[in-house]
């Protein structure tokens, strides 16, 4: 499961996906050795159908482990005003998420990199992602910290992650870690959190 934590080294087989993200109906590239090369991811889909898109303005917005690019995508078509980064170890998702903006006419307000491209001094107003919890615990706990700690001031995280593959746990350790997290949804299996920082957090 963890091939696509890494750029792959094989052919990319390209292919299209199709998603309805937020009312659109999206034909997005994709390819082998990215997350969920062959459909929208079903924790993604829940993510996106349990919240609405946030309110247009010139907010900073992050999709982390962006893969093919639907939740960046979807938050730039609802969201003319804001910029959005859209961040991915795997250089191959990185340029089909680049490529995707391109046909979705939203290039200049969607930035695909890899983590190290991202300043140190960048924040963000509101960070999407269906993280990659297979990389494991200590790797997850490592990466939610410094990710969640570019949240500015009153910013939050929306988070989807697979009720079996230790959601629950995983909430509780960032309320350990001082975050106030709240669960907006549940469907299919997974739950979706919302993340803020500062005080005693709470289920």
């Amino acid at each position: 499961m963890g091939h696509y934590f890494v750029t792959p080294a094989g052919p990319a087989r390209p292919r299209t996906v199709r998603a309805r993200i937020w009312g659109r109906e999206l034909t997005l590239m994709s390819a082998d050795g990215v997350f969920s090369a062959h459909r929208l991811d079903p924790g993604t889909a829940v993510l996106l159908r349990e919240l609405d898109p946030p309110a247009d303005r010139g907010a900073r917005l992050l999709d982390l482990g962006c893969g093919i690019g639907p939740i960046a995508l979807g938050l730039a078509l609802e969201c003319p005003s804001a910029l959005v980064d859209a961040v991915d170890v795997n250089e191959r998702a990185v340029e089909l998420t680049a490529a995707n903006a391109r046909a979705l006419g939203v290039a200049d307000r969607v930035r695909a990199v890899r983590p190290s491209d991202i300043g140190p001094a960048v924040r963000y107003d509101e960070i999407w992602s269906n993280p990659p919890v297979r990389i494991g615990k200590a790797a997850l706990h490592e990466l939610l910290g410094t990710w969640l700690g570019r949240l500015r001031p009153g910013g939050v995280a929306h988070l989807v992650v697979a009720r079996n593959l230790g959601a629950d746990s995983l909430a509780a350790w960032l309320v350990r870690q001082g975050w106030r997290v709240r669960r907006v949804g549940s469907s299919r299996g997974y739950r979706v959190l919302d993340v803020t920082g500062g005080g005693d957090g709470g289920l």
